[in-house]
């Protein structure tokens, strides 16, 4: 009976040590590189794709579902895969496929083969991100892990404040063509990486002979149609749609499907038992809540320079290159500094802090900010990237077995792709909805005839009477009506960083039942400030 629990608990997934970990450091932040770079393309730069594939708003919108649905359907099997097939298999071949793909793509100009390519293209890339979590886990040292894991989880802020100002060069100084191209470049780099830091590894038969391919296949179709639901919502006006409606509830039963088939089968694959442990769960729920909080990192501030203050991506992506992601060449080795000497629970604190300072900030914001005034946001941000995620993994690693990883990277991946996305999709819907109730508040004291009115729309009329005097009045109107949607959108962020406001002081809150760790090889080592002096006193004679 033991030996059952303990087979329901995932496949052992302990691998070789690498030969050269700095290779398979490289193919860890060229891997993560790729993949978040690739969620930039689909919402900063898929403005530039419509034009270039000539596509309309809703080709577009189903071609951004796409690309991403189909990474969320192949992550979370990843870490099985990797198990059974081993590291330079799951990466290799695949990232010369992925090289092939991204040159053919601009090529590309019909609507169906470019949808086609583009779920290819982007199962590839859902690869990507796992597996290299993997390298970690399975060929890594220990003493290499922290580090390595610290790339892995700032991956996703790095590329938030990264990827703006790259789509902004690629389209204005090389051709938008490059959006693609850059793989060409730097996946078979990966795959290179890969064969050269990671151990051959043997097919492993015996667990691919019990393969749950149901599970996977019932967990995978039911999150990517979920999230396909949910990113479709906000153009289709959710329930009023039936397409929605059909996304949202097949996922959903296909979901409960996955649970009863982990339930029944001999060897599941991803058991739900492995968030039984309070810590653990706790630190999921950290992670979804997390991927939300940061939302305004990656949704909230660019999203209002372009929306209000109407700048172009690459003129936002400066602020967030600047002052979010080079602080990180800082923060990030001071976080893996604290984390060897103090409990993760502090250092995760300190990030979640950050992002609950940066999102407070934000509800000052009015019409008058400029892209300056986001500074201190920003660097605040950037903090809570380097101190939020990495935390939570420690927690995770420090509270789970990192040789059963198979089960729990699952997780991982779930609550990382899905609440990022999911997140953003979310957003967008709230941001429409409080833009139209603000409006219609707004627009109930713009009453026609009202002495107030009547007086701004001659000041306007007046202003455009040198440029034509018949058509004043109606773009006296009009100017009236931008001002009334420009304050509208303005209190909608306002609410959008409140909304995210407390989702981190939420976070904080679920802090709180973290218990201490077991001890193990990420247990902090007290600081010995004696030994520190004396070096500091031997460096300076």
């Amino acid at each position: 009976m033991a030996a059952n629990d303990d087979d329901r608990r995932g496949p052992i997934s302990r691998g070789g040590v690498a030969p050269q970990p700095l290779f398979a450091v490289g193919a860890v932040l060229l891997g993560s590189f790729l993949a978040n770079f690739d969620s930039r393309l689909t919402s900063v730069g898929l403005p530039d794709l419509r034009g270039a594939f000539s596509l309309s708003f809703d080709e577009g919108a189903w071609l951004s579902t796409a690309a991403i649905g189909s990474q969320i359907f192949i992550a979370p099997a990843v870490a099985w895969l990797a198990t059974v097939f081993g590291l330079r298999r799951i990466l290799g071949i695949p990232s010369l496929v992925y090289a092939l793909i991204s040159l053919v793509i601009p090529f590309v100009h019909d609507y169906y083969a470019l949808i086609t390519l583009s779920i290819v293209h982007g199962m590839l890339l859902g690869m990507f991100v796992p597996a290299t979590l993997m390298i970690i886990l399975r060929n890594l040292p220990i003493r290499w892990w922290l580090p390595a894991i610290a790339i892995y989880s700032i991956r996703v802020g790095f590329a938030l404040d990264t990827g703006s100002s790259l789509v902004g060069f690629y389209v204005d100084h090389w051709g938008w063509q490059w959006l693609y191209w850059q793989g060409v470049v730097i996946a078979p780099l990966m795959g290179l990486m890969v064969y050269l830091g990671t151990p051959h590894e043997e097919v492993n038969r015996s667990l691919l002979r019990d393969a749950d391919w149901g599970g996977m296949l019932l967990l995978g179709t039911g999150i990517s149609m979920i999230y396909a639901g949910l990113d479709q919502g906000n153009r289709l006006d959710w329930l009023e749609s039936g397409t929605v409606i059909a996304l949202l509830l097949c996922g959903g039963l296909l979901s409960v499907g996955f649970v009863i088939n982990e339930t029944l089968v001999r060897q599941p694959w991803a058991h739900i038992n492995v968030l039984f442990s309070r810590n653990v769960g706790l630190a999921l729920a950290g992670i979804l809540l997390y991927t939300l909080a940061s939302l305004s990192n990656s949704s909230l501030v660019p999203n209002f320079l372009g929306t209000v203050v109407l700048l172009r991506p690459e003129q936002s992506g400066h602020l967030l290159f600047v002052y979010g992601a080079l602080p990180m060449f800082v923060m990030v080795p001071v976080s893996i500094f604290l984390l060897r000497h103090i409990d993760p629970r502090w250092v995760l604190i300190v990030g979640l802090s950050a992002f609950a300072t940066a999102n407070l900030l934000g509800t000052q914001l009015t019409h008058e900010w400029a892209r300056e005034d986001f500074i201190p946001i920003v660097i605040l941000q950037s903090i809570g990237q380097a101190f939020t995620l990495l935390p939570l993994i420690i927690i995770l690693l420090c509270n789970a077995d990192p040789s059963r990883a198979t089960a729990f990277a699952a997780y991982i991946q779930i609550t990382r792709l899905c609440g990022a996305e999911i997140g953003v999709s979310l957003m967008g819907t709230w941001l429409r909805i409080r833009e139209q109730i603000h409006s219609n508040f707004i627009g109930q004291h713009v009453a026609s005839g009202s002495a107030d009115v009547t007086r701004i729309l001659k000041q306007l009329a007046d202003s455009f009477a040198s440029h034509g005097g018949a058509a004043a009045p109606a773009r006296a109107v009009a100017s009236l009506s931008a001002l009334v949607q420009r304050e509208s959108n303005v209190l909608a962020y306002i609410d959008g960083f409140w909304l995210t406001f407390w989702i981190a002081m939420l976070a904080l809150i679920l802090v709180i039942p973290i218990t201490r760790a077991p001890k193990g090889p990420f247990t902090p080592m007290p600081l010995d400030i004696q030994a520190l002096t004396q070096r500091f006193r031997l460096s300076r004679t």
